[in-house]
């Protein structure tokens, strides 16, 4: 009994924390860093000034949160066979989850923003091409890749073409989806093996596959390439259930 209030309360810490971190997201997606208003963050949150203040010690510490959570907060993907498919698949999830993550969409637009010089903008491209690099490394050992291809490289050129697409598409009202999918079925045959390039799935909707399966079923109803049709997943599910 002794150990069980103090649990409670560390529970209830951490969904608070989590309730300030998605409200500060929908303010600073919808009015960037400088026009958002803790009072606003505080009442999406129905929290108390004092609790978010018990988190964060400013709206620099908060808006940093929701930047760090670009990596912090990644989901388990499906595993790979191939390494190579597993790097597309970082970007693929990632713009399945701008479409519906406003934490990671406010994440997004804060690390483009430059009207605070203070924020730490560099920490989310460091970890992805952290992330990249380790990936293409190993796919490097396993003579995944093309010989003269140096995995440093080839990341921080997917890393940063991958920002400046997500920059056009917010300008231009451009499917992000749609342009990371073109961006690696351009890219990784000059990258991989051919026989190995040429088994990579970079099609739209690759995000959602990676995450549930190419039969899996998700939470999204609409705006979303899963890979399966709706009637498929609630058949392949009935016929799942029935086999149990």
């Amino acid at each position: 009994m002794g150990t069980e209030r103090p649990l409670v309360m560390q529970d209830r810490a951490v969904r608070t924390r989590q309730a300030i971190l998605e409200a500060a997201a929908v303010v600073f997606e919808e009015r960037g860093y400088e026009q958002a208003k803790l009072t606003d963050i505080v009442s999406i949150a129905n929290v108390t000034k004092g609790a978010l203040y018990f988190h964060f010690d400013s709206k620099e510490h908060l808006a940093q949160a929701v930047i760090d959570a670009q990596v912090a907060s990644a989901p388990s993907v499906v595993p790979q066979e191939l390494q190579v498919q597993a790097f597309v698949d970082i970007g693929m999830v990632f713009s399945h989850r701008l479409m519906h993550d406003p934490l990671m969409r406010a994440s997004a637009r804060l690390t483009l923003d430059q009207t605070n010089l203070t924020l730490d903008r560099a920490a989310p491209y460091d970890a992805w091409i952290k992330l990249h690099v380790s990936l293409m490394t190993e796919a490097k050992s396993r003579g995944e890749l093309l010989p003269n291809v140096d995995p440093t490289v080839a990341s921080q050129l997917i890393v940063g073409s991958y920002a400046g697409l997500n920059l056009m598409s917010q300008m231009i009202g451009l499917d992000l989806d749609e342009q990371v999918s073109a961006l690696y079925t351009h890219v990784m045959p000059n990258v991989v093996v051919p026989s190995l390039a040429i088994r990579l799935d970079t099609a739209p909707g690759r995000g959602a596959r990676a995450l549930y399966g190419p039969q899996g079923t998700h939470p999204c109803t609409v705006g979303c390439a899963s890979g399966v049709a709706p009637a498929a997943a609630q058949v392949a599910a009935q016929v799942e259930q029935r086999g149990a």
